[in-house]
């Protein structure tokens, strides 16, 4: 399964032809997932309607993975693990990995600098 980040589902969502390339195939092969994380993410950059119908209509096409308690517990033991180095990522951040974690899926992201540091995160880059 491959779990889509926010910043890749946005860049597909403005055309960015590398995002929605990866995207469609994901989706022709039905591996596509995101994060209720990300759908919040999304919704909150969601400011036209002509944006609202596009995150809808994204939406509608993926697998919207739940905070449940593994990937609570997954983004909590990942979040004590790079804080205690120094290496802090954000809330939501965590957040998806522990999704991502849980499920071991692998997580489709442009934020290399952040998720790359996370410990059983398996990260993939749009090519």
């Amino acid at each position: 399964m491959i779990v889509a980040d926010t910043d890749v589902l946005v860049d597909a969502l403005r055309g960015k032809r590398a995002a929605a390339g990866r995207i469609a195939r994901a989706l022709e092969a039905r591996e596509l997932a995101t994060t209720a994380i990300s759908v919040f993410e999304l919704w909150c950059g969601a400011r036209t309607e002509d944006e609202r119908v596009k995150v809808r209509t994204l939406l509608a096409a993926v697998t919207v993975l739940p905070l449940d308690d593994a990937a609570g517990e997954a983004a909590a033991v990942a979040r004590r693990a790079l804080e205690s180095e120094g290496w802090g990522i954000g809330l939501a951040d965590y957040l998806i990995a522990g999704v991502c974690i849980a499920r071991e899926a692998t997580l489709l992201t442009r934020n290399r600098e952040h998720f790359d540091r996370v410990p059983g995160l398996l990260v993939a880059d749009l090519d």
